[in-house]
Parts: C-alpha cells; structure tokens; sequence
C-alpha cells in the first residue's frame, strides 16, 4: 500500500494502517535521529514522539508526503532537543551536513528556520547574545562568562534564560506553521 492509501485507511479508523507505517518509518527515522544526535535513549523517545504526535493528530492533519513530513518532524524535533542543551561543533556539524534523501526533508524550509534562528540571535540585544553565543556557540559555564565579562552569575543566567525564550518562541511559531 502506498502512503497516501495507508493514511486514507488510518482516517477511516482501520488502526493496522498505523502499524505498517510504524514499520516502515520506525527504523529510518531512528536511523537518521542517531545519525544527527548519536544518543540512542534520546532518539528512540524522538521517534517515539513523532508517532505518537502523527497518530493524534491524523484526523486533522494535511499531510502531502508522509516520508517527508515524518523526517522534517524528526529533525524539527531535535533542534527543539538540543536548543535546551549547550551546542557542541559536533551538534552543529551534523545538523548542518547531514545528507538527506531527495525526498525526504526541504533543505530551502530548514535553511529558512536556520537564518530565522540566528536573525533572531543576532536581535538580541549585545550583551544578552554575547552571553548566550559565549554558553551555545564557545561552551564556556556561566561562571567563565561572568568572569570574562564581570557580570554576576545571575546576570548571565538572565541573558540566558532570556535569549532562550525568544528562540523558543520562535521555534513554536516556526513547528505551528510547518505542523499546524
């Protein structure tokens, strides 16, 4: 069965659709999350998520191409994952590099996201992302930040905490619109 007819048969209640698809995704989609964020623990929990989320949301969702959709998810997810983590080169390295299929995820969409985020870095005001790309980007601790630049360590958590609230806030905006 095609994609399109599995998820004609999923809307229409016949559960064995989504078994099929999980089947024919589950591995793929763990494959590609390791290749990303090489943590097996997370990325099965991602891929898990990704179901979980396409089965609630089957009845609502217009999805044009199921594989894409499902690896777009699957790297959207793991940005929003390692957004709450400090960024590693290796991180940053294989988001940017990972190879896809060609048809699978929309390179120009992630591009998009990618210069929306650091448009939205590059707003802060100086001091917040000079905090926050020094914790991100450099990987110095919160103290190494206050003692280069004599702030409190409160202070730099503030810079950070707040940078992080605008990039969460649009990375939401950004999930809604590409998963409504």
């Amino acid at each position: 069965m095609s994609d399109e007819e599995l998820q004609f048969q999923l809307k229409k209640g016949n559960n064995l659709a989504f078994d099929v698809i999980f089947d024919r995704y589950w591995k793929r989609l763990y494959t590609y999350a390791y290749n990303i964020f090489k943590e097996e623990e997370v990325c099965e929990d991602i891929v898990q998520e990704i179901f979980i989320s396409f089965w609630k949301n089957i009845e609502t969702a217009t999805i044009l191409h199921l594989e894409s959709y499902l690896f777009r998810a699957v790297k959207y997810k793991i940005a929003n994952h390692i957004r709450d983590l400090k960024f590693t080169q290796e991180h940053l390295d294989v988001l940017e590099f990972t190879g896809t299929s060609a048809n699978t995820i929309n390179d120009i969409e992630y591009k998009d996201f990618e210069k929306e985020i650091m448009m939205r870095v590059n707003e802060l005001s100086p001091k917040c992302r000079e905090v926050f790309l020094m914790s991100r980007f450099e990987e110095y601790s919160n103290q190494e930040i206050a003692s280069k630049l004599n702030l409190s360590i409160h202070t730099v958590e503030k810079h950070i905490s707040n940078a992080l609230k605008v990039l969460r806030s649009t990375i939401s905006s950004h999930l809604h619109q590409m998963f409504p």
